[in-house]
C-alpha cells in the first residue's frame, strides 16, 4: 500500500490570505478618495492588502504539496 500524502494546513492559509489581500486590494482601489477618513490619504488597505497577498504568496510556495 502506498502512504497518504497529506497537505498542510499551512497551504490553505497561505492561500486564504493570497484571496484575501487580492479582495481588499481590489476593494481599496476601487474605493472613492476617504474623505473624513483618518489617515485616508496613506491608503492603508492597499498596503494591508500587499501585504497579506506576499505573506499568502511565501506560504503557498513554502508550504504547496510536492509529488513524491
Amino acid at each position: 500500500m502506498h502512504g497518504k500524502k497529506e497537505i498542510s494546513v499551512w497551504f490553505f492559509i497561505g492561500v486564504l490570505l493570497l484571496i484575501y489581500g487580492i479582495l481588499i486590494m481590489g476593494a481599496t482601489a476601487t474605493s472613492g478618495s476617504g474623505a473624513g477618513v483618518v489617515f485616508g490619504e496613506y491608503h492603508v488597505g492597499t498596503f494591508w492588502g500587499a501585504l497579506l497577498a506576499v505573506l499568502g504568496m511565501f506560504y503557498s510556495i513554502a508550504f504547496r504539496p510536492r509529488k513524491g
